[in-house]
């Protein structure tokens, strides 16, 4: 799916963070990511995986979508395929509830094309008022609990969010959000941790803390079987296994974490395929390829990957590539493991000196 022309971003939880290089210290980095992840999507979410796999073995963040086009069916080798992949250190997140559009119309020719045509009437919270929103979330929310699975992100159907959904978010607990062309950070620093938020103190002067140390380069290990341990058998007969190199272990690098004031939206531009038409696998290549270009200093780049791409083995191939260049210079990171790091480490993308940006920190003086 291609990104959404003239896309209204609402950024409303703070000031945006535009793509600065990242310090000589830290490594940027980069969010794999499967889209529409349901049972009808299955065998092609595997190809995906295994595409990925073949290259580098990442964790992966899965976009979940519960009720996919209305179904109530469940499917316990599924279920045990997402229990897998969350023991195998990936990620899962709410993809929308049912993934339909069913809201009233509009007469409007922008919110007609994006609705019905842009996204095939699959922007499910594109048009909700706030309490229809909240209560998918809602729905959304109590499916995941219901399996014991953890949920930390939201990402809506076509990356199309309307006031009503904006709003429902507000009050979610959810740390994060993301459209085309942002990731948003939804909670403060000290809720993202668990921990309450400290009381005002008297203004003190502050050493500035040392500048970070770069992170440990992560130890070789060992090829495993995926986390898909239910599906194990279904994998086999939908793909054979190749050989496999060896891979750093899948876990989410730690960067430093000095204390800065949080900017909530980081400019990100999803890099995305066109699978629907032929026009579109032709062009979205290149644009993509483009596009990672211009964000080669940016902090973080994502890579969405949707079930229709499975089906077309240029696209496949081309991701491929992509996603072994961009991990020559970038740690591979799920969604939620970015956003929990992100609010530590953005001042450091900001113009000007490395200190946090704050009255009550003493400069060192000069020698």
């Amino acid at each position: 799916m291609s990104a959404p022309p003239n896309e209204h971003e609402r950024v409303w939880t703070g000031p945006e963070t535009v793509c600065r290089p990242a310090p000589p210290d830290q490594r940027a980095a980069l969010c794999v990511v499967i889209h529409d992840v349901a049972p009808a999507t299955w065998p092609d979410c595997l190809r995906l995986s295994q595409a990925v796999r073949e290259v580098a073995d990442v964790a992966l963040t899965w976009l979940v979508v519960p009720r996919w086009h209305g179904s109530e069916a469940r499917s316990p080798v599924f279920e045990a395929a997402l229990d897998g992949l969350l023991a195998d250190g990936h990620e899962l997140a709410l993809h929308g509830y049912s993934h339909l559009d069913t809201a009233a119309r509009s007469s409007g020719w922008r919110s007609r094309f994006l609705r019905g045509v842009y996204t095939e009437g699959e922007g499910e919270f594109a048009a909700l008022d706030v309490g229809e929103a909240r209560r998918r979330i809602a729905l959304g929310r109590a499916w995941f609990d219901a399996r014991g699975w953890p949920v930390s992100g939201f990402i809506a159907p076509a990356w199309l969010l309307g006031d009503g959904a904006w709003e429902a978010l507000r009050a979610s607990p959810f740390i994060y959000t993301t459209t085309w062309r942002h990731f948003h950070c939804l909670m403060p620093r000290e809720a993202q941790s668990g921990q309450p938020p400290s009381s005002p103190q008297p203004a003190q002067p502050q050493p500035c803390p040392e500048p970070a140390q770069p992170p440990p380069v992560p130890q070789q290990r060992e090829p495993r079987e995926s986390g898909l341990h239910q599906s194990a058998q279904l994998q086999r007969q939908l793909m054979p296994q190749s050989s496999k190199p060896s891979f750093p272990r899948r876990r989410e690098p730690k960067f430093a974490a000095p204390i800065p004031p949080r900017p909530e939206a980081l400019l990100s531009p999803s890099l995305v395929y066109a699978a629907r038409n032929r026009t579109g696998r032709i062009v979205s290549p290149p644009a993509a390829w483009m596009l990672a270009w211009l964000l080669r200093d940016a902090p973080l780049v994502r890579l969405a990957l949707h079930p229709r791409d499975a089906r077309h083995p240029a696209l496949l191939r081309h991701a491929q590539t992509l996603i072994a260049h961009l991990l020559q210079t970038r740690v591979a990171l799920t969604k939620a493991g970015f956003a929990r790091q992100w609010p530590s480490v953005a001042w450091r993308y900001q113009d000007g000196p490395q200190y946090p940006p704050s009255d009550q920190c003493e400069r060192p003086s000069a020698p």
